[in-house]
């Protein structure tokens, strides 16, 4: 098949779809209720719809009332017997694949059920829709002349049956369709690899001489792979490399902290930045303009959407709230029912709308990844937020960090102890120290609270570590690779002195 005749018909083909995601724009209400129908439907007759009698439930508010809100830990042994072959347990067509993820704050691994409607109504065109969003918005793009860059997982057999796990994006490699493994690279072969180190390499190599027009993989992952291929070939940037990539697909984790250092990677004004918002458990959103902030929230993607208000989040105890009745600018914790058996799910992520019509959202960050030990709430997103504004004024760079309480003791205010790994020193620690301080305290009112005249908290500790340390402490644990990230913040101690046992030095700003 002629390239140029590929990319004509590819384009054609995935501008249809905007019209049925028109549709679920204008009736974004009938839609999540249809889709909750249909699930429930689907799954009357499994072990979990008999056991909630899923046939009599005829509204979301029985729904609501007899279905309970659950973690990972409470169903993990209904998903054990699913990995060891039995089916019908809360989904009724076989599970095959099961997502592992290793999480941020717990070393134990999840296994999240991929049912192939999953992969064909939500993984799959969730990938589709991404491309009709960025088609439909850049009419003379070349994408499809050229390939995508994939930066994936690793996948393999569990036990001795016939289902198998890994990462998310190593099962949608498995599985995707002939257009679009003939438009990407490296081979599947490389893209599966399991040594991560091995396969950078391999990726590399294979990549270098081909015509790249875009990019797809977690940020963090991402900047290591494009700074070795800079390494490998000498060039100065890699539109030098390749010349004509035009967009990186992105998500996984926040693209604030990375944004200046792709700038320079890829020095363009025309190259654009697309962000999803993908997880082992769904395709939720999709940013949906060029040079957006906000992420349209997909809803028909098999996927039923809840929220609990983080004010009265209570773990498994809370109460959710349907989509009709978020309001703006609240975060909220996400709950979700799927097309896999997941049933009112708690799964960990918080956001917040940040437009009603269409329903649009920004992620905030995690229900367990936040500080507040003093009740000063403070979440990945104030964080981050802090560190954009820390960096631009002293001209830093950062790559990683994260943050830890140091705990009140002996009449002694408690703090706030940053590690942090920069690509680029700030000019003037102590501005960069202050400015990330106020920066937080006119974010976040519960920290300025905390912080006003170091009634509780005292300014902020902050130490700069060696090159490398969160990647070490990845490979030490066995996370190197895509799914993995950094914990950001923690509400105990763990994780920093981990970190400091690993540094064995740091300097204190």
């Amino acid at each position: 098949m002629q390239i140029p005749l590929f990319n004509t018909v590819l384009s054609w083909i995935l501008k249809k779809r905007k019209y049925q995601m028109d549709m679920f724009i204008k009736y974004p209400i009938d839609t999540q209720g249809e889709v909750l129908y249909n699930l429930l439907s689907s799954a009357k007759n499994t072990e979990i719809g008999k056991l909630y009698d899923f046939h009599s439930i005829k509204s979301y508010e029985s729904f609501a009332q007899r279905v309970p809100i659950r973690k990972y830990e409470s169903i993990e042994p209904m998903i054990e017997r699913a990995r060891k072959g039995e089916n019908n347990i809360f989904w009724p067509t076989k599970i095959q694949w099961f997502a592992k993820s290793s999480g941020t704050t717990n070393a134990k691994s999840k296994f999240i059920p991929v049912s192939n409607e999953a992969l064909e109504d939500c993984h799959l065109k969730a990938g589709k829709d991404m491309l009709c969003m960025y088609i439909n918005n850049n009419e003379e793009t070349e994408l499809f002349n050229g390939k995508s860059l994939r930066l994936g997982g690793s996948s393999a057999l569990y036990e001795n049956s016939d289902t198998y796990f890994g990462d998310l994006s190593a099962i949608i490699i498995e599985n995707l369709p002939f257009w679009a493994d003939f438009s990407s690279t490296p081979s599947q072969k490389t893209a599966l690899m399991g040594e991560w180190e091995a396969k950078m390499e391999a990726i590399i190599n294979e990549t270098i001489d081909e015509d790249i027009t875009s990019l797809a993989g977690v940020p963090s992952w991402m900047l290591v792979l494009l700074n070795r291929v800079l390494e490998k070939t000498g060039k100065n940037n890699i539109l030098e490399v390749w010349p004509n990539l035009e967009v990186y697909f992105h998500g996984g984790v926040n693209f604030n902290p990375y944004r200046e250092q792709y700038k320079k990677l890829i020095p363009s004004h025309q190259f654009k930045y697309y962000e999803t918002y993908n997880a082992s458990e769904g395709f939720f959103a999709i940013q949906d303009l060029n040079d957006s902030n906000e992420l349209l929230l997909m809803l028909d993607y098999g996927i039923f959407y809840e929220f609990i208000p983080m004010e009265e989040f209570n773990d498994e105890d809370s109460q959710a709230i349907p989509l009709e009745k978020v309001e703006l600018n609240k975060n909220y914790a996400l709950v979700i029912s799927t097309n896999s058996g997941l049933w009112r799910y708690l799964i960990g992520d918080t956001v917040k709308f940040t437009s009603l019509n269409p329903f649009k959202i920004k992620i905030t960050g995690r229900t367990k990844h936040f500080i507040n030990v003093f009740g000063e709430e403070l979440m990945v997103e104030n964080a981050e937020e802090a560190l954009k504004e820390a960096s631009k004024k002293t001209d830093a760079e950062v790559v990683d960090y994260t943050v830890a309480p140091i705990f009140m003791s002996d009449n002694k205010q408690g703090s706030h102890e940053w590690m942090i790994e920069f690509r680029k020193s700030p000019k003037d620690f102590n501005v960069f120290k202050k400015t990330l301080d106020e920066s937080l305290k006119v974010l976040n009112s519960d920290y300025e609270a905390k912080r006003y005249k170091n009634m509780t908290l005292n300014p902020p500790i902050i130490h700069s570590v060696k090159n490398g340390l969160f990647y070490d402490w990845l490979k030490q644990h066995n996370k190197l690779g895509g799914q993995h990230k950094v914990p950001r913040l923690c509400n105990d101690r763990q994780f920093m002195e981990e970190l400091k046992a690993l540094e064995g030095r740091y300097q204190d700003l």
